[in-house]
């Protein structure tokens, strides 16, 4: 990878992260695009890590919110753990949200399964259409949120469960989880903020692993163009991410999901007709 393709695959990273389209899949898609080798740990783990720099802007966006502790007096009779779940309890919702996506993702890099995923650009495709066909109903299907609804421990652990469906590139963490804040009696901003929270902790996990499994194979990766590439497309996507998070809710609260459907079917569609016809997507080999 040269600086040129990281900032192109950092900018599609960015712009992606918080719309329900695939974050992961788009970068598949324009490392394909761009004639970059699939297949190796680094580019694996370029593809993760860089998605934690843009789910840092969630922090940034929102330090107030993120950085909020309850300093109510806890219930009477409340012991030491109470206590302390009583004042973190917005951390504590996350670390529970978060569960769910820490075993299933553990196993699925363990078993091989993800790199296998993250190497097919096919499944990218199927996942996009699938899931483009499913959004242009789900508004009608889950649009019952009301304000009244808070996240509480039961629907911050089953949105972690539909977290887990974003393992498979295509299927998008950000639909996944503001689906699953919906089917739970969220609004839509509402869910579309708890997913946001909560790729936090879910990204840095990720972002770790990768990098200790990276360390842990061969460290022979860690070259200074490789760790600038790194530096680069965390900050790139960093900038780009903050600046669309913002224009993303403000759209999904007014329109809802049908649009990015139409577009997820058109682009999986195009690259379905590609890989079908026996045509390569890099436009350079």
């Amino acid at each position: 990878m040269d600086w040129i393709e990281t900032v192109i695959i950092a900018i599609v990273e960015g712009l992606t992260e918080f719309l329900p389209v695939s974050s992961t899949g788009h970068m598949i898609i324009t490392q394909n695009l761009l004639g970059i080798e699939q297949g190796d740990p680094f580019v694996h783990a370029f593809t993760f890590i860089i998605q934690f720099g843009a789910i840092l802007s969630v922090v940034c966006l929102y330090w107030k919110r993120f950085f909020q502790f309850d300093r109510s007096p806890a219930p009477t009779g409340s012991n030491f753990f109470q206590k302390l779940k009583h004042k973190y309890y917005f951390y504590w919702l996350l670390i529970v949200g978060v569960l769910p996506a820490v075993v299933i993702g553990l196993l699925a890099k363990k078993s091989g399964l993800l790199d296998w995923l993250l190497d097919s650009v096919l499944v990218v495709a199927i996942m996009l259409v699938v899931g483009g066909v499913f959004m242009l109903f789900c508004d009608k299907l889950f649009n019952k949120g009301s304000d009244y609804n808070k996240v509480n421990e039961r629907r911050a652990f089953n949105i972690g469960l539909y977290q887990c469906i974003s393992v498979i590139p295509g299927v998008s963490r950000s639909m996944a989880t503001i689906v699953g804040g919906m089917t739970q009696g969220l609004t839509r901003q509402r869910a579309a903020e708890f997913s946001f929270f909560l790729a936090v902790p879910t990204m840095a996990g990720a972002t770790l692993l990768d990098l200790l499994d990276l360390l842990k194979e061969d460290a022979a990766w860690a070259t200074p163009h490789n760790i600038s590439m790194l530096i680069l497309g965390c900050v790139v996507a960093f900038i780009v991410a903050l600046l669309a998070m913002k224009w993303f809710v403000a759209f999904l609260t007014k329109y809802g999901f049908k649009a990015f459907g139409y577009y997820r079917i058109i682009v999986g569609g195009i690259i379905l007709v590609l890989l079908l016809t026996g045509h390569s997507l890099a436009m350079v080999d």
